[in-house]
Parts: C-alpha cells; structure tokens; sequence
C-alpha cells in the first residue's frame, strides 16, 4: 500500500481538528456560533465550486434528477457537527471534544456496517472489534474524567450540563458516517467525487443560513457581524479550507486503501492533532496539559479506534 497515500489519510484528520480549533477565532469574530458556521460553510462551498469548475466536473449535476432524493442529504449533517465544535471546544478542550467526536464516529460505523446500512456491506462483529469499542469507551471516560483537573481558569461555564455537551459531542461524531454513507450513494449517480463534495455543502451552507435567519428573527442568537472579520487572523479562515480538504480528501482516498484504513487513520490524526493543540494551547485555545490520566485516555482512543476500523 502506497505509503504517500497512508500518510495523506493521516494529514486529512489533522485537518479535521484544526478546523474545529480555528473556527472559533471565526466565531469570535462574527459573534454568533451560526453565523460562523455559515461563514465557514460558505467558504468551504466557494472553493469546491471553484475547484469542480476548474477540473470540469460540474457538468455531474444533470444527473441529480435521477437519484433518490435522500441521497441529496448528506449537507445536512456539516452544521451540526461545525456549530458543536464551536459549542464544545472552549468547555471541554480539543481533546475531550474530538474524542466524543471519534466515540460517536466509531458507534455509527458499527451500527451502520453491522446492519449494513444505506448500502453499506453488511459487517460482522469480531472480537478484536468488541475489544476495540470497550478500549473507545474507556478512553472518553478517563479523558472526561480527568478534564476538570486540566481546564483552564476562565473557561467557559457548562450551562448545559456535563452530560448535555457530553451527549452533543457524540451525536455529532455519529453523524459523520452517516453523512459518508449518504455521500458515497450520491457518488454513484453523479460519478464525480469534487462535484458530490461541492453539493454537499452547498446544502449546508443553505440549511446553517435558515437556521441563523430563524433564530435571529425569534432572538434566541445576535445578529452576525462582518467588520472585526478583517481583523481576525489569517489563519481564522482556514477552517473552510479544512473542511473541503477532509471531504475532498476522504473521497479520494476511499477507493485507493479502502474505507476502514481511511477512517482509522483520519480518526488518529483527530486525536494526536487535538491532543497537541490542546498541550501547546495552539490558535489562541486555553491551554490543557496533557496529564497522566489524559495520556491513558488517548492511548485507548487511538487503539480502540484503530481495532474497530481494523479489527
């Protein structure tokens, strides 16, 4: 197996991470987690169109007609899992929130190969795979066990509750693989991965700017500011560039070394990425070291995701 391609699959997680870590220096700017999240979405969309014009692969749209309509729904899922990452990460740290992301990621894989979901090939359950999930479980519970010792003064209150964020996290990992499984169908009719990637987020994009527009008119969110954009840093716009990366990336690379080498390596770069900036309170995040019980949680994580997806 080519190890170019390995190594790519691994820089596609990172970039995961990192967009979720950025995206609130986005947030911070424009004020409201929504508004961001429909900045983010929107740059991310500009560039996959962008690039489907350029490698001329736009033309795949005709056949839209012709697929079923739940295979249009995969942009569904990127708001929730953006704004979540907003939400997550100044409370619970990189971390703790990718690792909830990479637990709810893992559960989804099982369910959806186990009952071969949404085309999916029906995946048995061995028990290298079993060991893998409990090695998951352990790990997210000794990295939030060990968050309060590791939380920064002046970190963001949890008004939802532990067990709220908690449960947010893991529902929006979850989705994830449905989004891919959804994405993949959607592949087969339109033939064009770029154009696929580029219409998935296009309806993203549209459904995070209903949601901002219903919640600003029922008060529940402020209005977006635009002005202090031109004033956050370079690296605040990245998250956009992140997010087409992943996408694009995850679909290239599926058919070259296969879907489980794929996400078992984008889930570690996840978490080894999270884990640094976290450490080292990169892109202006509270900083989190990395004690002994947070270094044990990891060491499951990594294991136990590499087992699922290996297993």
């Amino acid at each position: 197996m080519n190890a170019a391609l390995l190594a790519a699959a691994l820089l596609v997680g990172c970039l995961l991470a990192v967009q979720a870590s950025v995206n609130l220096q986005l947030n911070k700017a424009v004020g409201t987690p929504y508004g961001a999240s429909t900045v983010q979405l929107g740059v991310a969309t500009g560039l996959l169109v962008v690039l489907a014009a350029v490698t001329g692969a736009l033309g795949a749209l005709g056949e839209l007609p012709g697929v079923q309509w739940w295979h249009l729904l995969g942009g569904l899922v990127s708001p929730l899992y953006i704004t979540s990452g907003i939400l997550l990460l100044p409370r619970l740290g990189a971390l703790a929130a990718v690792g909830l992301f990479v637990t709810g990621q893992m559960f989804s894989s099982l369910i959806l190969d186990l009952g071969g979901l949404f085309g999916l090939e029906t995946r048995g359950l061995s028990p290298g795979i079993a060991l893998g999930a409990a090695a998951v479980l352990a790990g997210i519970a000794v990295i939030i066990k060990g968050q309060n010792a590791s939380a920064p003064p002046g970190a963001p209150p949890a008004a939802l509750g532990r067990a709220g964020w908690i449960a947010l996290g893991i529902v929006a990992g979850g989705v994830l693989p449905v989004q891919g499984a959804v994405n993949a169908e959607l592949r087969h009719g339109l033939g064009a991965p770029v154009t696929v990637a580029a219409f998935s987020f296009a309806v993203a994009t549209l459904t995070i700017t209903v949601v901002l527009l219903v919640l600003r008119v029922t008060g529940r969110t402020p209005g977006p500011r635009m002005a202090p954009l031109r004033s956050m840093p370079w690296w605040g716009w990245l998250g956009g560039v992140c997010a087409a990366g992943y996408v694009t990336g995850t679909f290239l690379l599926i058919p070259e070394i296969g879907a489980a080498v794929t996400v078992g390596l984008t889930v570690t770069g996840q978490q080894l990425t999270s884990a640094l900036i976290d450490h080292r309170g990169m892109f202006r995040l509270p900083t989190r070291h990395l004690t002994v019980p947070r270094l044990s949680g990891l060491a499951l994580l990594l294991t136990g995701s590499l087992a699922v997806q290996l297993g």
